[in-house]
């Protein structure tokens, strides 16, 4: 009888105090100030984001899920079957394990930044489906794309959901789709876009009324007081969320309530009233416009799914 598998867990990105240190007090010097998305996800920032996936004004979570249970057989037809699923940015691992019965992967790779993270939801993902390969991959895939060629190996589709694509400005989501198509051997990349749409519904599932967009923006204070030991108090400050139509984005800012002093170790900052700490941008595409990036990136012109509303797409495609 042949032993029950365990998950296998691969460390890759190092944290580097210093250089995380030295990357956020450039960005509060800035002119705007700016504070990378990344520091949003402590536990609480983590558990905040799980919250406001179930709010009535965050449409994307459902309308992809319901995309995937209406397409996902015709998506599994194109895809096949027996291939290693690389899942970007995990997390709990449930949009990639639904799909499980319909893509039939021989392994699933689960990517974050942290295998810590991922230990409770693969054992949990082992103990569930027991033939299939389970591995994490603790990797900061935002700048490169190393993955370790052992698990790599054979045709390779990389699994993006979400919208996270969005969180990159268009140039840096060219380069980080090409990133993936140089890895998808014989595969190809199934992902997430949410798509244009009227300001008024953007701006209310980024700023809702319970007001838990806001704490998740707010908590990010906390945790850059914790790396660079600064003196933040988010009293200080208020959540803006709103749509720059021009740039088809939603930006994501914390402003100045008063005039504020923020100091850290070896440094200081004066923010006026009403000036803005940028935290987070959401790109929104056009079917059209995802579809030529995916292209320039390399890929073969992709199918896509959308929902019957037209807000949010699904997009596969297969690697040249």
């Amino acid at each position: 009888m042949n032993p029950a598998r365990t998950p296998r867990f691969i460390q890759r990105h190092v944290a580097d105090a210093a250089a995380e240190r030295a990357e956020i007090e450039r960005g509060l010097r800035r002119l705007p100030a700016q504070a990378a998305p990344k520091y949003f996800y402590d536990k609480l920032g983590s558990h905040l984001f799980e919250a406001i996936t179930e709010l009535p004004e965050y449409y994307p979570t459902r309308t992809e899920a319901a995309i995937f249970a209406a397409h996902g057989a015709a998506m599994a037809q194109h895809i096949g079957a027996g291939a290693t699923l690389v899942d970007l940015g995990a997390g709990n691992c449930a949009k990639a394990a639904r799909l499980f019965p319909l893509l039939e992967p021989r392994r699933y790779v689960a990517v974050d930044i942290s295998v810590d993270y991922l230990h409770d939801a693969l054992r949990r993902v082992q103990r569930e489906h027991p033939a299939l390969e389970v591995v994490g991959l603790g990797l900061d895939f935002s700048s490169a794309l190393e993955l370790p060629d052992d698990v790599t190996d054979g045709r390779t589709v990389f699994f993006y959901p979400g919208s996270s694509i969005g969180n990159f400005a268009p140039d840096e989501a060219l380069a980080f789709l090409r990133r993936v198509h140089a890895r998808a051997s014989a595969g190809g990349l199934l992902i997430g876009v949410d798509l244009v749409k009227p300001a008024h519904i953007l701006e209310a599932a980024y700023d809702d009324a319970l007001g838990v967009t806001a704490a998740f923006n707010l908590n990010i204070l906390r945790q850059i007081n914790r790396l660079i030991d600064s003196d933040f108090d988010p009293a200080q400050w208020q959540h803006v969320g709103l749509y720059d139509a021009a740039r088809s984005r939603i930006e994501m800012h914390l402003q100045a309530r008063a005039d504020v002093r923020v100091r850290w170790p070896g440094g200081s900052r004066v923010f006026e009233a009403g000036e803005r700490l940028h935290t987070e941008n959401s790109c929104k595409y056009t079917v059209k416009g995802f579809a030529n990036l995916l292209e320039q990136a390399g890929f073969d012109a992709p199918l896509h799914w959308t929902d019957p509303k037209g807000w949010f797409a699904v997009f596969w495609a297969r690697a040249r």
